[in-house]
């Protein structure tokens, strides 16, 4: 089985150098391949990266990815604004001066003029950023990938079962046709012989037209494309790659035999095997927008 859903959820987890990324993505059925991505502003620069990473991964869908971004103080650095404070202590010393002020200058003094100290970030590294979060993010479409799957082998089997009842139906639709065209040509036979009472006919000419208009009724040529679909819609199910548009093509063609059938089966038992035939690939239908 190779088919994948297009719905599934991911997460990977994963940090080292007190550097922490977790990613979650989710992804959900669409016509086209749609990736929203939301990051902290500090790693804003690797949205490029992790948007052709995914398009890497995903051939169709909508694709939400959440990225979280920790450093644990890692990223800031402490110094000390020394002229600063020198002004700081300067003009303290002067107030005790001019003021005769008997108490010392202490750190715990120095330390309420928050200005003094700076805490600065420190940018990591975008490579380095960039191969930590890539792990994570392998992590998390890797779980992705595993539940795309899973679905992925629910629809498949569930599909197969419904081409193996097409398939049943479509077997009975040729059983009953092969019966039908006989049939007809003996009733037209009969309407035209009644219709042409008393006149002359060419029994050769006759048969050979009769014999035309009951091959224009037969379905033989609908049925015989119709297995022939079915066929390549069980071989694209069991390739590589993006196959939801494919299988999509393919099932509007075989709905374009089925119409066709209807329009020549006028027996009622064929009415009812197409109308059967209709509802099984409707049902593939819905299930296959779900295909990547």
């Amino acid at each position: 089985m190779m088919i994948k859903s297009m719905t599934g959820f991911g997460r990977g987890e994963y940090g080292e150098d007190n550097i922490s990324f977790t990613v979650d993505v989710r992804t959900v059925n669409h016509r086209y391949s749609d990736f929203s991505i939301r990051m902290p502003k500090t790693v804003s620069g690797l949205e490029e990266k992790v948007r052709e990473y995914a398009a890497s991964k995903i051939g169709r869908g909508k694709v939400d990815i959440f990225i979280n971004y920790d450093s644990f103080g890692q990223d800031v650095e402490i110094k000390l604004d020394t002229n600063l404070t020198r002004s700081y202590i300067d003009c303290l010393n002067a107030i005790k001066d001019e003021f005769n002020i008997k108490d010392d200058i202490n750190l715990s003094l120095l330390t309420r003029f928050s200005d003094i100290i700076k805490v600065e970030k420190v940018e990591k590294e975008e490579d380095e950023l960039w191969r930590i979060l890539k792990a994570a993010l392998e992590k998390a479409f890797e779980a992705l990938s595993q539940m795309k799957e899973r679905e992925g082998q629910r629809l498949f089997t569930d599909i197969k079962d419904k081409l193996r009842y097409i398939k049943e139906i479509v077997d009975e639709i040729d059983a009953k046709d092969e019966g039908l065209v006989y049939a007809y040509m003996d009733k037209l036979r009969e309407r035209i012989l009644e219709l042409s009472k008393g006149i002359p006919l060419d029994e050769s000419r006759f048969m050979t037209e009769v014999a035309l208009m009951a091959d224009k009724s037969s379905i033989d040529e609908e049925t015989v494309r119709l297995r022939s679909h079915i066929s390549e819609f069980e071989k694209t199910m069991d390739s590589r790659g993006t196959v939801g548009k494919k299988l999509d093509f393919i099932i509007q063609e075989m709905n374009r035999e089925v119409n066709t059938i209807g329009s020549k089966g006028t027996e009622i038992d064929i009415i009812n095997n197409v109308v059967n035939l209709k509802t099984e690939i409707e049902k593939i239908r819905e299930q296959i927008q779900n295909i990547e």
